[in-house]
């Protein structure tokens, strides 16, 4: 299971995501990496779900589980961060003058 990058890798990632040209360009751009970070998410969600299912059933110990559930909520609390920053930053631009 992969676990949280660090600073270095997400500034890489931002670099290479700048990088691509996000229209015509066949590069995937801003939207690409919205979406692999939404695939991430479900992901993960879906692997503590399997770590919660198999601690139950005794497969699983106690420690994966855990891990696993708090990368799910890890995911979750940033994706209702970034989806609060959109709705923000939507609503500031449909206040200013024209």
């Amino acid at each position: 299971m992969p676990g949280p990058i660090g600073a270095a890798a997400a500034a890489a990632a931002y670099r290479g995501v700048n990088a691509t040209p996000s229209a015509g360009g066949g590069g995937e751009g801003f939207g690409g990496a919205l979406k692999r970070a939404i695939e991430g998410a479900v992901d993960s969600s879906r692997q503590a779900d399997a770590a919660s299912s198999g601690a139950l059933l005794g497969q699983v110990g106690v420690t994966e589980t855990v891990l696993a559930v708090t990368r799910a909520e890890m995911a979750l609390q940033t994706a209702v961060a970034v989806r609060d920053r959109v709705i923000s930053a939507y609503q500031d631009v449909m206040r200013m003058p024209i």
